[in-house]
């Protein structure tokens, strides 16, 4: 029992609090990954972008691992490989306005939901992984708030779970608000127009993404 009490005293230090705001503030700032998924649960309905959620989240969730490890530290340290990851990042982005644009599908609840929740997910994990400023985080952002006093692995693993359930909350209301639009979008004729649009929007995404990695 008092060694479960040490753990929890060294996990809850002064800094805990600072963190969490920071978190929240970064969070709420909007950026690429808030717009393709409110784009994608008003497009697709709110199965897809909840299993985009799910994607995201394990793409955090595996950048916190790698930065304990040191590999997220390799990535942004060499400017070649962070130009990779920037570089392939954007290219995904604008294969999946390709798809949108030159699909056929439909974007009714039955389409999206049938098959391509696994997608959406495949889809959210991916471009976390391939997001660079996610790694930035965990290497710069998060060490300024762990105390040196008391042991560093028990704050590392509060505060990356944290950082993943805030932006997690985050997207889950993102999604909810945007899916109230999927309805209208789905009607008639509107789904090719909205499609094509869909498109458009994530190109200028990818363009986003890439100056706001520079």
């Amino acid at each position: 029992m008092f060694a479960c009490r040490a753990i929890a005293l060294a996990m809850l230090t002064d800094l805990y609090a600072p963190f969490l705001l920071t978190t929240l503030l970064i969070e709420l700032t909007p950026g690429p990954n808030m717009a393709w998924l409110a784009l994608t649960s008003a497009s697709y309905g709110k199965r897809s972008g909840f299993a985009a959620v799910s994607g995201i989240a394990l793409g955090l969730g595996l950048l916190a691992a790698a930065s304990a490890v040191g590999l997220a530290e390799l990535a942004t340290r060499s400017p070649f490989v962070f130009g990779l990851l920037r570089y392939a990042g954007v290219a995904y982005l604008l294969w999946l306005a390709w798809k949108a644009w030159a699909g056929k599908d439909e974007l009714s609840p039955d389409i999206a939901n049938q098959n391509a929740l696994g997608a959406w997910f495949r889809h959210g994990l991916l471009l976390n992984l391939l997001n660079p400023k996610a790694a930035v985080f965990f290497i710069t952002v998060l060490p300024a708030y762990i105390s040196t006093a008391v042991p560093i692995a028990p704050q590392t693993g509060l505060l990356s779970a944290s950082y993943v359930a805030i932006a997690t909350a985050i997207h889950l209301l993102i999604v909810a608000f945007a899916g109230h639009a999927h309805g209208w979008i789905s009607v008639g004729d509107r789904s090719h127009i909205i499609r094509r649009i869909f498109a458009g929007l994530l190109a200028a995404i990818a363009i986003w993404f890439l100056f706001s990695t520079a």
